[in-house]
């Protein structure tokens, strides 16, 4: 008997938690763009800024005997 009530009390103190952080995520704004990800996967990226050229370091010539 005294199982039972142990379950029920972590049952109960899991479902609690689990609402806590569903509380706490949604006050904080994690659900508020629902339809952000769904659009941004369907469109691509701005293309970047074209970065300058560094010049290139001259190979290594082989040595002379």
């Amino acid at each position: 008997m005294t199982a039972i009530l142990w379950l029920i009390v972590l049952s109960v103190s899991l479902g609690g938690g689990g609402l806590a952080l569903f509380l706490w995520a949604s006050r904080s704004g994690q659900y508020d763009d629902m339809d952000g990800a769904a659009q941004r996967i369907l469109f691509d990226d701005p293309p970047e800024s074209p970065q300058p050229e560094s010049p290139q370091p001259e190979p290594p010539q082989p040595e002379k005997r």
